[in-house]
């Protein structure tokens, strides 16, 4: 362990790893909700590093809510629905389950934050998402700058929801897929990718256009599905669509 912990990090980053590691056994099981963690010194010795080391890590895992401490006691493990925060390794995104459990909630959050938006929208909010398309599909489409442009859109759409928790959840998943968007546009060809790419999007501009949550909901589903097929995940097909123009 002593090793493993010195290889994969410089002093400064060894309480990140160590952080890491331990939510990783959260995650995993290994340390069941309700337990509590090894002291300070056990962990010390366990790792190799000193007791400020562990002190900053555990203080990580506070402030990612996923552990509780207690005065006197220590700190405790908490359970998923107790954490007052929300945490997604990206190391384990690199497992293709996860990846795909990630765009899955993606696509259920994001089809029915198109929906909203396109009922509740305001001029300023289609300037702002046009904004953002207008980056995607311009000089800038072949540059990393498209990337964040991309992302803007989606959280531009969550901001049309009016619905700040919304726009809350969005912007951190978007974050969280933004690598996936890089390994697409190495692994498929650039140019058609883009293409496809930037006419998903203005499908989903149009449909916010003309207030039709159907149609914003089915483009923006049709996107994730497609987004998600060009990094290898496969989702299901669109279910429960909306009829009609109202919810």
């Amino acid at each position: 362990m002593k090793q493993r912990l010195a290889a994969i990090g410089t002093v400064e980053a060894l309480p990140h790893r160590v952080a890491a590691f331990l939510s990783r056994e959260i995650e995993s099981g290994d340390l069941n909700p309700g337990s509590l963690l090894p002291t300070e010194q056990q962990l010390s010795e366990k790792f190799g590093v000193s007791r400020n080391v562990v002190r900053e890590a555990i203080a990580q895992l506070r402030a990612d809510g996923m552990v509780e401490a207690r005065q006197g006691i220590g700190s405790f493990v908490l359970a998923p629905e107790q954490r007052a925060a929300i945490r997604i390794d990206r190391e384990t995104l690199k497992e293709g389950q996860n990846m795909e459990r990630l765009f899955e909630l993606r696509c259920i959050l994001e089809a029915e934050s198109a929906a909203l938006a396109a009922e509740r929208r305001e001029q300023e909010h289609l300037d702002a998402i046009k904004a953002a398309l207008d980056r995607m599909s311009g000089e800038e489409r072949w540059e990393d700058g498209s990337i964040d442009a991309d992302l803007l859109f989606h959280r531009e759409i969550a901001r049309a929801t009016g619905n700040s928790y919304i726009h809350t959840f969005i912007s951190f998943v978007c974050e969280q897929i933004r690598r996936s968007i890089y390994y697409a546009r190495q692994t498929n060809p650039l140019h058609d990718l883009v293409e496809v790419n930037v006419g998903e999007h203005v499908r989903i501009y149009e449909a916010l256009v003309a207030g039709d949550p159907a149609a914003a909901e089915a483009a923006m589903r049709a996107h994730i599905i497609g987004a998600a097929n060009r990094v290898g995940v496969k989702l299901p097909s669109a279910r429960g669509e909306r009829t009609g123009g109202g919810k």
